[in-house]
């Protein structure tokens, strides 16, 4: 074996907590070298250019990952010339491994999702609330609960746009009310995904990773404890909104649309998916992305046996006004399991890459070290995670997320899910504090706009206060 190969089998067989503080190590004294705060002025750059992508139109994902390469180049010549880039090369490799599981995961989600869009059960869902005629009251509390509870399964940004489609198809005129509405359909879509690990990106970020060296993974349904809390931090800014929601109600007179052959079944097989992660993971002990890719395979397989069993011309060409859940399938064209897999949200799963790298590369430059001892041992475990659901309101939920679990604090059961709860509602803030409002605005063109969401940023704070002293109170025992 040579130099390269014996380094890189002693750091592969050291344990992630321990890898974690070795890397933090080597690279502390570069948090004070032009490498180092060249590095963290390009992160926040990046981080800026994300929270602008409502003005400038520049997808996220573009600037964080030309900041994750400029941040490991700089790293790795600054290694090359000084300690050797072997530790360096080790380092972007446990970070490259940790995005791999969660792409796998986010992927596999994201195809489900874009096979119920194709099978038409989005479309008949929408279609069904507008032949329902709800006045404009019933419909901002209908499609609201909905996303709550919706969200833990499909996840908070495909809910939101999901969600946002249905009212931008049933009323696009009346501005207040659909401006409402899809204020609403964020905070419910971000609460509502905190309770479940499939319900936002962070969460399940929370349930894959071994926390700590003592408490290890979070139980899948620990997460459940936080049912309560999380619908606190939804009812409370939505109470307030009710009263300014307009008098009226729908007038559409469309019909209910069938869905595509096979819908139901892809929903079970969804669901099973689900099951599947949580089994392999719970009990086996392997990655959740090994059973979610095995789920995927249920897609396969059935995928298979509807284009085998297809006979053209018997389904109707539908189109759909959301550019979010239309997919234009001729009649002649049976299912593919690929084109859903083509249609997945690549720009998320590309920022979420750029994030996992620029977050790595700052703990090996020692920033999160720094960070670690400020926030956990100067402040103190609860308020650092009450700051760090503020700060997610600024620079979104997935990057501070990432931050935390990079710093590996020892906390209690209790903790990791407050920072959970915070990370997640904190989204809700403002409208790019999360993925699903920043989509959200782009869905809805000016009908739903970063000043929109402001004016009602101190309910939404309210119910984040309330939402935490609930989780204080109820859940005391876990702390």
């Amino acid at each position: 074996m040579n130099r390269r190969q014996i380094s890189a089998a002693l750091i592969s067989s050291i344990p992630g907590p321990a890898l974690a503080s070795h890397m933090s190590a080597s690279g502390y004294s570069m948090s004070v070298h032009w490498v180092g705060l060249l590095s963290l002025a390009i992160f926040a750059l990046a981080l800026i250019a994300v929270t602008l992508e409502e003005f400038t139109n520049l997808r996220k994902s573009k600037p964080m990952l030309f900041a994750a390469g400029m941040i490991w180049g700089l790293i790795g010549w600054y290694a090359h010339h000084t300690v050797g880039g072997e530790v360096a090369e080790e380092a972007l490799r446990h970070s490259l491994l940790q995005y791999a599981e969660l792409m796998l995961f986010i992927l596999v989600v994201m195809t489900y999702i874009n096979a119920l869009a194709e099978r038409r059960v989005f479309l008949a869902l929408r279609t069904w609330v507008a032949h329902r005629r709800y006045s404009y009251r019933h419909l901002f509390w209908t499609t609201g609960l909905t996303a709550f509870f919706l969200s833990p399964f499909l996840d908070n940004l495909s809910t939101a746009l999901l969600m946002g489609a249905v009212i931008l198809h049933l009323e696009r005129e009346n501005q207040r009310f659909v401006t409402l509405s899809c204020i609403n359909i964020v905070i419910a879509s971000n609460s509502g995904g905190v309770f479940s690990p499939f319900g936002d990106i962070t969460t399940l970020m929370v349930w894959q990773q071994d926390i700590t060296s003592t408490t290890g993974r979070v139980d899948f349904f620990s997460f459940f404890t936080l049912f309560l809390p999380s619908l606190i931090s939804y009812l409370t800014p939505a109470g307030f909104m009710h009263f300014a929601i307009p008098d009226g109600r729908l007038t559409s007179t469309q019909e209910p649309i069938q869905m595509r052959r096979g819908a139901k079944r892809i929903i079970g097989l969804f669901l099973l998916t689900i099951a599947t992660a949580v089994f392999f993971q719970g009990q086996l002990f392997l990655p959740a992305a090994i059973g979610v890719m095995t789920g995927l395979s249920y897609l396969q397989f059935f995928g298979f046996f509807l284009k085998k069993t297809h006979k053209p011309g018997v389904t109707q060409v539908t189109t759909s006004e959301s550019p979010d859940f239309s997919v234009v399938v001729e009649s002649r064209q049976p299912f593919d399991v690929f084109l859903r897999v083509a249609r997945s949200e690549w720009d998320t799963l590309l920022f979420l890459c750029g994030v996992i790298l620029c977050v790595g590369g700052l703990g090996y430059l020692g920033y999160l070290t720094l960070a670690s001892e400020l926030l956990y041992i100067q402040w103190g475990a609860t308020a650092a995670n009450i700051s760090i659901g503020v700060a997610s309101s600024v620079l979104e939920n997935i990057p501070t997320m990432s931050v935390v679990l990079s710093m590996r604090p020892e906390m209690s059961l209790g903790q990791w899910l407050l920072v959970t709860l915070t990370a997640g509602i904190g989204g809700s803030l403002l409208s790019i504090g999360s993925a699903a409002g920043v989509a959200l605005m782009g869905q809805a063109k000016g009908k739903y706009t970063f000043f929109a969401h402001l004016q009602w940023t101190p309910a939404i704070a309210l119910g984040f206060t309330l939402s935490v002293a609930c989780h204080l109170w109820l859940n005391a025992n876990q702390f």
